[in-house]
């Protein structure tokens, strides 16, 4: 570890400093360090308000950028434009990564239209990228305008603390709304990561460059290339549902879960604060990169709402780019019922989620732990959606609804004429689960590959995992 990156308990470091964290020590070889700005007429610092770079990350190569707030502002010209769609053409002839570390006022005021041409240049050189090589963007300090947009583009955002991103900031929104508000109520963390924005954060800049390279060590340099495969480690736990109430009402952390199936319990959650009732994450089994979408009954007893689908299916998509197999862990009761939710779109969000999952081309496992119910065991990575194999714990319930509800249902005039309704309800409720919900039901019906036991999960995963990887 260079002495840089063991300093990262310092908030803020300088642009190249920065840069020095993310590479590995003795690496980092700076682009462009001096750049003639001809709007200015004398020599720009740090290529006019950015530093750009290429080094390695745990040996293998990576394109990086830094700006620096100090000067101008970080405001971005057209030298400044320039070295940041240099160092993204660069990237994309070596099939490398980026990590930019972002800072700006936004575009220079003084460069007028060229600096929102240069913007529009990176914004470009960033889409044509998508999907191809990683993307990271760590917002270290305050980012505004097309600040914001650029990092937006990206796969993936980190912010760090005391950092704010925005389209327009607090001075415009006193002026146009006459609304008081400072830069860290308006597009600080704490915003960002419930809507989705902000996918991690870090306290310092170093913690934000350790980060950044945790992450890279779950993805391929390239979507044409695999991620890096490392020894395999004991999961977790022997037993991944030692945590589970057998309670279906009973909340638990399914975290706990996929702790007990991933190499040395280890997972980087994506995402945590938004959407928290679908948890998305890297891990690893038997030393290779999965992609985990699971239900979180902890929150919102895990159904699936607007908020929870775009999710989901943005972080399948992210996968499916970079050729990550998928695991979907379902425990759910079904889509969110309500007006908010139909006005929130639910339905686009929810097809959307479909669409992903059944337009993926990576190996897809399913595992059902306790229930899963309705559209949203459908949209969940179902059989019939593509998954290939799909395995269920024996004592999991499968079907259109739980057995009350169903239940109340099919029986309603039968209820409504019983001496004793809820009697009745627990006996009829007790049938129905027998006839339509046990998981041998759905075996029987081609459904479910296999019932298993919770402790054969990792097994099981582990050997689909091998079969579909010999397979292409």
């Amino acid at each position: 570890m260079s002495a840089v990156v063991s300093a990262a308990d310092q908030q803020t470091l300088s642009p190249l400093a920065r840069l020095e964290a993310l590479c590995d020590p003795g690496t980092l070889d700076v682009i462009r360090t001096e750049v003639m700005s001809a709007r200015m007429g004398d020599k720009a610092r740090a290529g006019d308000g950015v530093v750009g770079g290429a080094g390695l990350v745990d040996g293998r190569p990576v394109f990086c950028y830094a700006q620096d707030a100090s000067y101008v502002g970080g405001s971005l010209g057209a030298a400044h434009a320039y070295t940041i769609v240099r160092v993204l053409e660069l990237a994309d002839r070596a099939r490398a990564p980026v990590v930019g570390f972002v800072g700006s006022g936004g575009a220079r005021m003084q460069e007028g239209v060229n600096a929102l041409s240069g913007y529009a240049r990176i914004f470009r050189q960033t889409v044509a990228l998508s999907g191809l090589v990683p993307q990271i963007s760590i917002i270290s300090g305050l980012s505004a305008g097309g600040g914001a947009y650029s990092p937006a583009l990206t796969d993936w955002v980190v912010m760090t603390e005391g950092a704010s991103m925005f389209l327009t900031g607090p001075g415009v929104v006193r002026d146009a709304l006459g609304e008081e508000v400072t830069a860290d109520e308006l597009g600080g963390y704490k915003v960002h990561e419930k809507n989705g924005v902000a996918h991690f954060y870090s306290r310092t800049d170093g913690d934000a460059a350790l980060l950044a390279r945790e992450l890279l060590g779950y993805l391929p340099s390239h979507r044409d290339l695999q991620a890096p495969v490392l020894t395999s480690r004991a999961p977790g736990a022997e037993d991944p549902s030692a945590h589970v109430p057998a309670d279906p009402r009973k909340v638990y952390d399914v975290r706990s879960v996929i702790s007990g199936l991933a190499d040395g319990g280890e997972l980087l959650e994506v995402a945590p604060g938004w959407a928290r009732n679908l948890v998305t994450a890297f891990v690893r089994i038997d030393g290779r990169t999965v992609g985990v979408i699971a239900n979180q009954p902890r929150y919102l007893g895990g159904v699936l709402d607007a908020a929870s689908s775009e999710k989901g299916a943005r972080f399948v998509n992210q996968c499916n780019n970079f050729r990550i197999p998928l695991l979907v862990l379902v425990d759910t009761p079904g889509f969110m019922p309500g007006t908010r939710q139909e006005a929130a779109g639910v339905i686009r969000h929810g097809a959307t989620f479909v669409h992903a999952f059944a337009s993926a081309t990576v190996p897809r496992i399913t595992v059902i732990l306790r229930k899963s119910f309705g559209g949203a065991h459908i949209t969940m990575n179902s059989k019939d959606l593509g998954a290939d194999y799909v395995f269920a714990w024996d004592s999991a319930e499968i079907g259109v609804m739980g057995a009350k509800p169903a239940v109340g249902i099919i029986h309603r005039r039968e209820l409504a004429a019983a001496d004793d309704p809820e009697a009745t309800r627990e006996e009829l409720a007790e049938l129905y689960a027998e006839r339509h919900l046990r998981p041998q039901v759905a075996a029987a019906h081609g459904q479910i590959d296999e019932l298993i036991e919770p402790r054969q999960t990792r097994a099981r995963v582990a050997w689909a995992l091998r079969t579909l990887e010999q397979a292409r």
